[in-house]
């Protein structure tokens, strides 16, 4: 299963009564808040809730997957699964796994090949098969991998629904379990018309799981069009809480010496798996050319890599053999990323969600971890936007000025170094130049790569 988030939704194998021309993305605002009175009787209390159970058996996990959870590292359910898993379980379930019995849909390559990976680790010790069905990977090798007839697909969106359009033979007339992973995600992406085409051609007879961070307008309308008296699950209600474990500083400078303070920052984490945030495709190549030039293992992240190159990216991280990671905002949420001691904010982002998001990826697990944003004279409104919305002042960390500024000269030098390197790069291009991103529609095979 996909990680999971701080609200989900469950609808039971009940049949859909809704007719094809209502749309996840056409449902209005007014009907959303009528429905969520409705829905509040089944909302879980969480003041009310039983402590976690120990062992994955303790919530009806049969001992195959159990032994496979011991063996992964997985000791102990999660609030939501704790949560989810037994009214998951409730009703008539499959002795053995059929063809198309399961289909998960998520919003970027990166989270779907992560998920496939959940399933293979999870699901080898029962037989279960796998296929991934993303954008930017060759269609005639997916729909021979489909023509396996896999038990259970994992998706994103548009490629989905090309196959569903033109690989001859394929349909999910069969299928028995939908999940909907990040739903806040996948509509912030624009993928509400497709999503609305690929519910049409499944059968109404199913269970389907919608996961989201947030319950949106968007959400609750994908709920209605997708969910069947569904039961609504919530983990957390302050959207902008963060773990105990997490200590959250900030770094007041100018921003002509932003790359100084970082490389001292770096110096202080040295050796420390640590991602640094970026708002721009630009600034995260060029702040890995700069790092790698004073001999950091940086690796970029970010939307206009291939899909080969961004796996590879996160395949070196997760391996250690970099240990830091400069990324936009498309490693912010979903992926699963362990043991990251410290995550740095160079630019801050431009909303308070998107904050939570990037520091929730360090102090995960019990484990605790640092996050710290450089903030400049011209971030100041939207810092103090951040710090409304966490309810609290954070403290600034305690740098000296004249230690971090013997690093001046050398940082200098290598930022001409990453200028020229850019320069090079952009030429290796070609006058084609890089993608513009935001600017006219994208395509179907487009839409699955995150932005960022």
């Amino acid at each position: 299963m996909p990680a999971v988030t701080k609200k989900q939704k469950i609808a039971h194998e009940v049949p859909d009564k809704r007719s094809d021309a209502e749309s996840a993305s056409s449902q209005s605002d007014s009907d959303a808040e009528a429905n969520n009175d409705a829905e509040a009787q089944n909302q879980s209390d969480a003041d009310q809730r039983q402590p976690l159970p120990k062992a994955f058996k303790e919530i009806g996990i049969i001992d195959q997957l159990c032994e496979a959870c011991d063996t992964l590292g997985y000791k102990s359910p999660t609030s939501i699964q704790a949560e989810a898993i037994p009214l998951a379980l409730q009703g008539p379930l499959m002795d053995k796994p059929q063809s198309f019995f399961g289909l998960v849909l998520a919003p970027t390559r990166e989270l779907a090949f992560q998920t496939a990976e959940a399933f293979e680790a999870l699901g080898s010790v029962i037989a279960v098969r796998c296929a991934v069905i993303v954008g930017g990977m060759d269609m005639v090798s997916q729909s021979i991998a489909l023509g396996k007839k896999p038990h259970i697909i994992v998706a994103t969106p548009g490629r989905l629904l090309d196959h569903l359009e033109n690989t001859k033979g394929f349909s999910l007339r069969s299928l028995k379990y939908l999940v909907m992973d990040e739903a806040d995600r996948l509509l912030d992406m624009d993928f509400g018309p497709l999503l609305d085409k690929i519910l049409k051609v499944l059968p109404r007879e199913r269970r389907t799981y919608l996961f989201s961070a947030t319950m949106s307008n968007k959400v609750e309308s994908l709920q209605r069009a997708s969910l069947s008296n569904p039961l609504r699950i919530s983990v957390s209600r302050d959207k902008y809480q963060t773990v105990s474990t997490l200590i959250q500083l900030y770094l007041f400078r100018p921003h002509k010496h932003k790359d100084i303070y970082l490389v001292y920052l770096l110096n202080e984490f040295a050796g420390q798996p640590a991602i640094i945030f970026t708002r721009t495709v630009h600034e995260t190549q060029r702040l890995a050319f700069l790092l790698r030039t004073l001999g950091f293992g940086a690796i970029p992240l970010h939307g206009q890599l291939s899909q080969s190159a961004r796996l590879g990216a996160l395949g070196k991280f997760r391996a250690r053999s970099r240990d830091i990671l400069v990324a936009t905002d498309v490693a912010a949420r979903g992926l699963d990323i362990p043991s990251v001691d410290a995550v740095i904010n160079y630019d801050l982002p431009t909303d308070s969600k998107t904050y939570i998001h990037r520091v929730g990826r360090t102090a995960r697990a019990g484990k605790s971890g640092v996050a710290i944003s450089l903030v400049s004279q011209y971030d100041v409104e939207v810092w103090q936007r951040i710090e409304g919305a966490l309810g609290k002042t954070l403290k600034e960390y305690d740098v000296e000025k004249d230690e971090a500024m013997v690093l001046a000269e050398r940082v200098g030098e290598a930022q001409r170094s990453a200028i020229m390197e850019m320069k090079d790069l952009d030429e290796k291009k070609g006058s084609k130049g890089p993608r513009k991103f935001g600017k006219g529609k994208r395509s179907r095979d487009e839409m699955d790569q995150d932005e960022g």
